[in-house]
């Protein structure tokens, strides 16, 4: 590939997406000149507009619903396939049933197999489905298509991509969402964690000045509430040779609670207070008040000055217009309803509420039980207690007192926050923690935008990585283990105990592989062999190759099983070969296992996906 021309960032997000620039030939260091794409995409039947972003949106129209040509793009001039984009949003609100919603969040559902065509979810049978990747496929060759639109000169293969995915994402859904990159036609794609893209962001909008705002010392917290899911980042300040170097040091567990919950409570809220006057509304009615109560939501916490929101829920009848119920959302109610129950003042000590699940349930998406993103909060800076133990600098800032780890600094993202009665309450309620403890308040950081930071950020990335700007230090967010199972005599009622093979450590850094020391293990060569996998975000200390006999309930989280298929390659199908296990991280941003013969033959060992015929 000849040398890129600019450096563009993608926000895949789970309700927008957005695409900024860096004119490479034209920046100087951290005042880089950003610019953000105006998206082409339809807004209505036969009317294109560019818009910042492009809702994350598709939509599925039966083949007789418009005419090809109102459906047409500047690079689609046939309106061949599904619609992305403003129109899906709108057109969907009414149509629920054609409508792809939170494809990001299924592409990171383990319980489906997100290679198949499953959304809409409850769609019914005369509906053409895609599946979570075809839709994450779609909205990034959207944006590619827009960006050779807008850029002839300069074709998108040709430039340095970067593709943002929550810092919760485990090897299987960053693997899927490379996948669904190389499937919209990019060439090669680097992966960033959002919360870093952010934190990018503040750094580059700053113009330098963000080294008088943090010190050596410093831990900022990013809290990322976006529309699907909540992502918490912790990052180090230190110094190296008189600079200031950003450490990521912690991420938080997957929590699918976002923007989406939200809207789906707001949904119960208005259909409890229509059935109280005598209207009771059906599913299909209760998703099509949850878009329209997502409007509502948007308006009424970006805006102080609006006091109210109408809502249309359409009617199932013949008299479409006339049959539709209209009720109101108030300000009050959105505030009070959403503060109290997401975001609610809690003790430090707080942890997130676990209930039985059912034996049988519907097939959808795992949200967290519990809604209170604070109490998600302090479980995870109580997990962090000791995470900057071995950061340089920060040894003697431990205290064995303290119950968990004290931010300094905070950092938002997520169109969540653009509502200051949340942030502010968020802010709050850390500082009652840190006050309860000695400690000093944190200091909100200012100046992010919260609809455009991950994709400007990302677009920084991807200007750092040519060794430009300041770089955010990290490695993987994780270590990783396979399961072992332990050699012991049958006992009735009892499964053999398992240790945990640390595969990949902590910290691991980017375009390393390091080689799992004195283990063999013999694989069967032409069928897929399955092993269990653990990721852990506390245990920083594990080497590749420690082996553990015990951990706690929280230090090691069961993730997606891997497996290997492992082609003979001359050999007979059946064969047993001897391996050595590798670990690979990868520039692009992906964790790969590699099983690698004596001969110096090599396989992928695979993260299962559940692809189909499995």
């Amino acid at each position: 590939m000849s040398d890129p021309k600019y450096a563009i960032g993608i926000d895949l997000g789970t309700t927008h997406s957005a695409l900024s620039y860096v004119n490479l030939s034209g920046s100087d260091g951290e005042k880089t000149q950003q610019s953000v794409l105006a998206v082409p995409q339809l807004t209505g039947p036969g009317t294109v507009e560019d818009l910042p972003l492009l809702p994350s949106f598709l939509y599925l129209p039966h083949p007789d619903e418009m005419a090809a040509a109102e459906l047409a793009l500047p690079w689609n001039a046939d309106g061949a396939g599904p619609v992305a984009g403003e129109m899906a949003r709108s057109r969907g609100a009414t149509t629920p049933i054609r409508l792809v919603s939170s494809a990001k969040s299924w592409l990171c559902h383990p319980g489906v197999d997100r290679r198949a065509a499953i959304l809409p979810n409850d769609a019914p049978e005369e509906v053409t489905r895609v599946s979570p990747l075809e839709a994450s496929t779609r909205y990034l060759q959207h944006l590619r298509q827009a960006w050779d639109t807008a850029h002839p000169e300069a074709p998108f293969t040709q430039q340095a991509v970067t593709v943002t995915i929550p810092a919760s994402f485990d090897p299987g859904a960053r693997e899927l969402t490379a996948e669904a990159a190389r499937n919209a036609g990019y060439d090669a794609v680097t992966l960033l964690e959002e919360p870093q893209a952010a934190l990018y962001s503040w750094i580059q909008g700053s113009e330098g000045r963000w080294r008088k705002e943090v010190k050596p010392g410093d831990i900022i917290l990013v809290v990322d509430v976006g529309g699907g899911t909540s992502d918490f980042s912790l990052i180090a300040i230190t110094e190296r040779d008189g600079k200031l170097e950003p450490h990521r040091v912690a991420v938080g567990d997957h929590i699918l609670l976002g923007g989406d919950n939200m809207d789906l409570a707001l949904a119960h809220l208005v259909a409890r207070k229509l059935a109280e006057g005598g209207t009771k509304l059906d599913p299909w009615q209760l998703r099509a008040l949850t878009y329209g109560c997502r409007a509502a939501k948007e308006n009424l916490l970006a805006d102080a000055s609006a006091e109210s929101w109408p809502i249309v829920v359409p009617s199932r009848g013949s008299k479409l217009i006339g049959g539709s119920i209209r009720t109101e959302l108030t300000r009050a109610e959105v505030t009070t309803f959403i503060t109290d129950g997401f975001f609610p003042k809690v003790e430090a000590s707080s942890r997130p509420a676990v209930r039985a699940r059912a034996g049988l349930t519907q097939l959808g998406l795992p949200y967290a039980q519990d809604a209170a993103i604070t109490r998600h909060l302090a479980a995870f800076l109580g997990r962090q207690v000791g995470a900057t133990a071995d950061v340089p600098g920060f040894a003697d800032r431990q205290n064995a007192d303290h119950t968990f780890l004290h931010p300094s600094a905070v950092l938002f993202n997520g169109g969540v926050f653009k509502s200051a009665l949340l942030a502010t309450r968020v802010m709050d309620t850390i500082n009652d923690w840190l006050y309860m403890e000695g400690a000093e308040p944190a200091r909100m950081l200012g100046g992010a935008d919260l609809d455009l930071a991950v994709a400007r950020g990302a677009a920084y990335y991807s200007y750092v990585r040519r060794g430009e700007g300041v770089r955010i230090r990290g490695g993987t967010a994780r270590s990783y283990y396979v399961a072992v199972e332990s050699a012991m005599p049958a006992i009735p009622g009892m499964e053999p105990p398992i240790q945990a093979l640390c595969v990949a450590p902590f910290g691991m850094e980017e375009g390393s592989e390091l080689e799992l020391p004195g283990q063999e293990f013999g694989l069967v060569l032409g069928e897929p062999v399955h092993f269990r996998f653990f990721g852990s975000s506390t245990r920083r200390q594990d080497a590749i190759g420690e082996v553990l006999d015990f951990w706690g309930p929280e230090e090691l989280i069961e993730m997606n099983e891997i497996q290997a298929t492992l082609s003979p390659e001359g050999r007979q199908a059946g064969d047993v070969v001897q391996v050595r296990l590798h670990a690979r991280a990868t520039e692009a941003g992906t964790l790969e296992l590699l099983a690698v013969a004596s001969d110096g033959q090599r396989w992928k060992v695979e993260f299962d996906v559940r692809s189909e015929g499995q």
